[in-house]
C-alpha cells in the first residue's frame, strides 16, 4: 500500500496491482442484472462458472431489464443505452446478457404487484420485458447477440428463448 499526500492533511491510500485497467480492448459481452443486493455473489458465481471471469462489463439496474425499458424512470433507459454504445466502442462487446431475477421490487413497484401475483404471472412478466429489451436492442445493434434469463433467489438461472 502506497500513502498518497493530496495537501490539507488528506492523504490516499492506493494499492499498487500488478496489472492496468485500460479503457480500449476487447470483452466477451455486458451484463445487464437488477441491483438486488441478495444476488450479487450468486451473479458472480454463475457468470465465473460460465468462464467470464473478467470477460464482461456489468451494467446494474433496478428491475434489470425493467429497469432499461420503463416509462417510470427514462433516465434509466438513457443510462443503459449510452453504457451499451460505450461498451461496443471501447471493449469492441459483441453480445449483451439480460439477466432479471425473481422477487425483484422494482418489478412489484412499477409494474404493479398483480404483475408478479404468482409463479406463473411473474415469470410472465419478466418474459415479456426480456423480450421487450432484446427486441430494441436488436432494432439498434442487429448484430449483437442478446441472451436473456431469470435468476431463482438460490442462484440457479433459467435460460429464457
Amino acid at each position: 500500500m502506497q500513502a498518497v499526500a493530496l495537501g490539507a492533511g488528506v492523504s490516499l491510500l492506493t494499492t499498487l496491482q500488478p496489472s492496468v485497467a485500460r479503457a480500449g480492448g476487447h470483452t466477451e459481452m455486458l451484463l445487464l442484472t437488477c441491483m438486488d443486493f441478495r444476488l450479487v455473489d450468486d451473479i458472480e458465481t454463475y457468470m465465473n462458472a460460465r468462464g467470464l471471469t473478467g470477460k464482461y462489463d456489468h451494467v446494474v439496474l433496478a428491475g434489470a431489464a425493467l429497469g432499461a425499458l420503463n416509462d417510470r424512470f427514462p433516465a434509466w433507459s438513457e443510462v443503459f443505452w449510452q453504457h451499451l454504445d460505450l461498451a461496443i466502442e471501447l471493449h469492441e462487446v459483441h453480445r449483451v446478457m439480460l439477466l432479471d431475477h425473481r422477487d425483484c421490487g422494482a418489478y412489484k413497484m412499477i409494474l404493479g404487484e398483480a404483475a408478479v401475483k404468482d409463479a406463473d404471472t411473474e415469470l410472465k412478466s419478466h418474459v415479456k420485458q426480456l423480450y421487450a429489451l432484446r427486441s430494441a436492442i436488436l432494432v439498434k445493434h442487429p448484430h449483437m447477440e442478446v441472451e436473456i434469463g431469470l435468476m431463482s433467489l438460490d442462484g440457479v438461472v433459467t435460460q429464457i428463448v
